[in-house]
């Protein structure tokens, strides 16, 4: 059966739009699907700043602790942070300063997201590529308040999503600050130097709470 030029025109059409219509889909999941976990960390920021000081610092932890951990890929920024000498620390360690800076990490959203007053995230629903790793652009406004820039590098580890290294204003590397004063307590104290550290930052964050 022979097809008219006319047809042939209508079906490139359809066979076009149905691409079109495809590649949109697939970019829109994606973009969702990366976006997703901080928009999750978001509505839980939100969650303990309408909480506030009314609420124990015990109970706010406890509130994000889970909602941090679906988020951030901590062990790997660990690693980052630490550098070449983490594959040299005994394993229990590397357990136990896993463990801390989870417990630092969680107490550090807990302390300096305390109270609101009308603030709100918002999320650029775009993802920016860089490399096999994206970033997801924020923005975190407070009434009266200039807006200032939060940005997530998002990397795919175990078929999901995690934030690696937060961009505060967009540039300033949340993992490139804490490399340099990490490496350096390494350099001082070793592993149990940096142990010790990060327990006793904890401890003040939380007001002796948790260590």
């Amino acid at each position: 059966m022979s097809v008219s030029s006319s047809d042939r025109r209508v079906l490139l059409r359809l066979v076009l739009v149905i691409i079109a219509v495809a590649v949109g889909w697939g970019r829109d999941a994606t973009a969702s699907e990366i976006t997703a976990p901080v928009e999750q960390l978001h509505a839980g920021l939100i969650s303990i700043m309408k909480a506030g000081k009314t609420v124990s610092f015990r109970q706010r932890y406890e509130t994000i602790a889970p909602v941090i951990g679906r988020t951030f890929d901590l062990e790997a920024i660990l690693r980052q942070v630490v550098g070449p000498r983490w594959p040299s620390l005994p394993a229990d360690q590397q357990a136990a300063l896993a463990d801390a800076f989870r417990r630092y990490t969680i107490a550090s959203y807990v302390a300096n997201f305390d109270s609101y007053s009308g603030q709100r995230f918002d999320t650029a629903p775009v993802v920016r590529a860089v490399g096999n790793d994206r970033v997801v652009e924020t923005r975190f406004a407070s009434p009266g308040d200039r807006v200032h820039a939060m940005d997530y590098v998002m990397r795919q580890e175990g078929g999901g999503w995690k934030v690696v290294d937060v961009l505060a204003e967009g540039s300033i590397s949340r993992v490139a600050s804490q490399r340099s004063e990490m490496r350096s307590l390494l350099a001082d104290g070793g592993g149990p130097g940096l142990l010790v550290s990060l327990r006793q930052k904890t401890a003040e964050l939380s007001g002796g709470i948790l260590q």
